[in-house]
Formats: C-alpha cells, structure tokens, sequence
C-alpha cells in the first residue's frame, strides 16, 4: 500500500501562486509516471500536468506557460508550481502516481487539495 500526502492549497488572488507538494510513501519499488490533476465542481477530472520518472514533461493547454510540474525521485514527491492564477484555476487538485511493488504496477490517488482563486 502507498499513502500519498498532499500540501500546499488554499486561497490566493488572481496573479499569485501556490506551490502544490504530493510525498508518495510505503511500498514502493519504483514510481513511473507522476500526475496532477484538478477537478472543479460540476466538472470532470482533467489531467493538468504529468512528469515521467526521466524528467519529461507533459502541460494541458491551459496552464502551459504559468504551470511547472518537478519531482524529486530520492523522496518520491512531485511538485506543482502555479503562478499567475486565475479563477478557472479554482479546483480540488490531485496527485496521482503509478508505482510498482513486487513486479506489480499500482495506481493511486491523493486526498485532494482545494486551490481557490478569487478575482
């Protein structure tokens, strides 16, 4: 079993920034993919951004330019720089991660972080 912890949401302006933290832990051989996702009422769960465990990188359109995704593999965390936020930025944001155990590949989802951006 993995836990994954999220920090880092809250309310902020429009045109400030939050910074979203997500520590995977427990067992764990080796995690692929890390995602965030974000998920606004009424709405659908929409990928915002990926990273594989090489570094790649993959943006929705919509936060290309004011988003950047990073990990750091030695603590199994992935972060979520945000800047110049706007009000459709208003969502729960998760994490997702793709870890194997024992030859085994395993998803899991963070407990969602709100992130509200008032204009």
């Amino acid at each position: 079993q993995v836990q994954l912890v999220e920090s880092g949401g809250g309310l902020v302006q429009a045109g400030g920034s939050l910074r979203l933290s997500c520590a995977a832990s427990g067992s764990i051989d080796s995690i692929k993919p890390m995602d965030w996702y974000r998920q606004a009422p009424g709405k659908r769960r929409d990928l915002v951004a990926s990273i594989t465990s090489d570094g790649s990188t993959n943006y929705a359109d919509s936060v290309k330019g004011r988003f950047t995704i990073s990990r750091n593999n030695a603590k199994n965390t992935v972060y979520l720089q945000m800047n110049s936020l706007q009000p459709e930025d208003t969502a729960i944001y998760y994490c997702h991660v793709r870890s194997t155990w024992r030859m085994h590949e395993y998803d899991y989802w963070g407990q969602g972080t709100q992130v509200t951006v008032s204009s």
